[in-house]
């Protein structure tokens, strides 16, 4: 790579989105970030983000311009390029995102969905460096995952490799990929919170409370990173919560380690930030459900890369993406 090389990273989120500048060493040059407004639809936005193209172009026209990436929720399809109805953003139907900055910019423009944008993003530049098969999970308002296989991203036939969320772990529970008892019910943030309040309401159903939960008016209160809190405590209650989604996730990453023998796998939000909730009862859980072979080769880390994962991992959507290329 040159040094007056550069990248283009858009992030589309549902509430904003952001615009930024980066070389291929992951060095920042730039952010520009505004409201998304889906109220207004997607053709306000997309004016914002080719607005702000074109004044990076020219606030860096000394440099050359290699690639775009964007990174978006899903559903879309990163082979044709099209936005296809996140639920995050009403009013994106079937948007040729690609195409669109193709025309307008004309450089060549790359894009996938979030869980597989961080996945590149911590691949490249966080805690899965130097691997060659790797997982990334989310564990955040949903559980998605990324694919690292054989050293490039694994995507599927039309993106839908990596829902693992969506898989069934008990015939009830919390409902997460709108299935009750599902892999992302037992193991994301808005499942934890889910998990909570029907304890809550189960025991004021019966006059008895909650640590966390004193009358039904608190229970749409509950956070998860309140609980989180709790159970970093010692609060009795909260610690319930948690190791019963260590458990659960010591099942689901055996299905994993089982079927894909990953090297490693890094796991984002909730679990990043409190390892010492999960770990123990989830490896415990692994030991005596994974085949031993694959779970000895495989470590389980925290994400590295935080609250800087978002830009990173649209920049690097664009770097993989023009590698490919050539």
């Amino acid at each position: 790579m040159a040094l007056n090389d550069y990248y283009l990273g858009i992030d589309i989120g549902g509430t904003k989105c952001a615009v930024l500048a980066g070389t291929g060493q992951m060095e920042i040059l730039h952010r520009v970030h505004f409201a998304t407004h889906t109220e207004k639809g997607p053709d306000y936005a997309i004016k914002k983000v080719i607005d702000s193209i074109t004044e990076l172009q020219k606030k860096y026209e000394k440099r050359e311009l290699k690639s775009i990436g964007i990174s978006c929720g899903g559903p879309l399809n990163s082979k044709t390029g099209v936005i296809q109805s996140p639920p995050n953003l009403p009013g994106w139907d079937n948007i040729p995102i690609v195409d669109i900055l193709k025309e307008k910019i004309g450089i060549p423009t790359f894009i996938q969905n979030d869980a597989n944008a961080c996945a590149l993003a911590e691949w490249k530049f966080g805690a899965g460096k130097g691997t060659e098969n790797m997982i990334f999970l989310t564990f955040g308002t949903g559980l998605g995952a990324g694919l690292i296989l054989n050293g490039q991203l694994y995507a599927g036939t039309n993106d839908n490799a990596g829902e693992v969320g969506h898989i069934r772990l008990e015939d009830d529970g919390p409902i997460g990929h709108n299935k009750a008892g599902s892999f992302e019910g037992f193991c994301s943030g808005s499942g934890i919170t889910r998990l909570a309040q029907l304890k809550a309401e189960e025991k004021l159903n019966k006059g008895e409370k909650l640590s966390y939960c004193q009358s039904y008016e608190e229970l749409q209160g509950i956070t998860t990173a309140q609980l989180a809190k709790l159970a970093t405590e010692g609060d009795e209650d909260a610690l319930e919560l948690f190791n019963i989604s260590a458990k659960k996730l010591g099942v689901g990453l055996s299905i994993i380690i089982d079927i894909l023998n990953p090297e490693r796998i890094v796991i984002g939000s909730v679990y990043a930030r409190n390892p010492q909730l999960f770990n123990g009862l989830a490896k415990e859980i692994i030991e005596k459900e994974a085949l031993a072979g694959a779970w000895n080769v495989c470590k389980i880390v925290p994400a590295e890369l935080g609250d800087k994962v978002g830009d990173i991992a649209c920049l690097s959507v664009a770097i993989d993406g023009y590698s490919r290329l050539n």
